[in-house]
């Protein structure tokens, strides 16, 4: 019998992290630049004010992105991907490959491939 591969720590906290609820969309929506709470939200679909809050506190804590508060009037805050989090997007293209070969649509539900990337798609 082959051996059972031991789980890395640092494997399993990145997983853990990058696969929470709703992170890989908020990283997806990230991925052009900064932007505002608002414009995060309105680029995923059912995503609560309260998600969506914890989301950004939770990759502000792991570096991945950075809350920028700007002094104007009113106050504006924008989130941005840090280094590490811009990092992350050739391993969410590859899920993004992955899932256009492997993951069938629901009934009903509209073909997403021109949200994606071509190189992701392999379109």
């Amino acid at each position: 019998m082959d051996e059972v591969h031991k789980v890395c720590v640092r494997f399993h906290t990145a997983i853990e992290l990058l696969g929470a609820r709703w992170t890989g969309a908020v990283l997806r929506a990230l991925f052009t630049g900064s932007h505002r709470f608002a414009d995060i939200k309105a680029a995923v679909p059912n995503l609560s004010d309260t998600m969506l809050s914890q989301r950004l506190r939770e990759l502000e804590a792991a570096g991945i992105l950075e809350r920028h508060v700007m002094a104007t009037s009113p106050v504006r805050v924008e989130y941005e991907l840090t280094q590490m989090g811009k990092e992350v997007e050739p391993v969410l293209d590859a899920v993004i490959a992955w899932s256009h070969h492997w993951i069938p649509l629901a009934v009903g539900d509209e073909d997403d491939s021109a949200s994606h990337p071509e190189s992701a798609t392999g379109s």
